[in-house]
C-alpha cells in the first residue's frame, strides 16, 4: 500500500467543526488574513477556498444566506458578476493562469460542499495541472502555501 502525507488535516479532522455558516460568518469576524477574505463588496465578498482544487481558488460569495441565484436580486447578481471580473483581473496580475474555470454547484447532488449559501467558484488553470495524482491517486497537489497564495494575491484586490 502506497501512502500519501497530509499532516496539516488532523487539524480539521480532529477540530471542532463549525455552526452556523461560515460564509455568513467569516466576514462579520473582521479577521480577513486568518479568514482568508480578500475583498468586500457592496453586495458581497471575496475568499480563498480553504480546501482548493487549484493554488488560487477563491470564493465570490453574496451576503445573503440564500441557495440558489432565484433568491438574488438583479442587482446583487450583477455586482458579484462585477465582482467575479475583478477577481479573473487579480488572478492574471498575480499567477497568469493559463485558463480559468468559474461555477457554481448548487445543492447537495449538483456538487456544493456549502449547499445553503450559494457562491460562485473561481479555479485559475494551467497546461498539466491535472496529472497521475489526480487521476490515479484522487488527490490534488498544491504547489504553494494558502498563506503565501494569500500574501500575493491580496494587493490585487485593493
Amino acid at each position: 500500500m502506497k501512502r500519501l502525507w497530509a499532516p496539516w488535516r488532523i487539524d480539521y479532522i480532529l477540530g471542532e467543526k463549525p455552526v452556523g455558516c461560515i460564509l455568513c460568518d467569516k466576514p462579520k469576524e473582521k479577521r480577513d488574513t486568518e479568514n482568508l477574505i480578500l475583498q468586500y463588496g457592496k453586495h458581497g465578498f471575496v475568499m480563498m477556498n480553504l480546501y482548493p482544487y487549484n493554488n488560487g481558488h477563491l470564493m465570490v460569495c453574496p451576503y445573503e444566506h440564500v441557495n440558489t441565484l432565484e433568491d438574488l436580486s438583479d442587482e446583487v447578481l450583477s455586482g458579484l458578476m462585477l465582482m467575479i471580473k475583478g477577481t479573473l483581473a487579480a488572478l492574471r496580475l498575480a499567477f497568469s493562469p493559463e485558463g480559468t474555470n468559474v461555477g457554481l454547484n448548487l445543492g447537495k447532488a449538483g456538487g456544493a460542499g456549502i449547499d445553503d449559501h450559494v457562491h460562485f467558484h473561481v479555479v485559475p488553470r494551467w497546461e498539466g495541472d491535472t496529472n497521475f495524482i489526480t487521476v490515479v491517486g484522487e488527490h490534488r497537489v498544491i504547489p504553494q502555501n494558502i498563506d503565501e497564495t494569500y500574501r500575493l494575491l491580496k494587493p490585487h484586490f485593493n
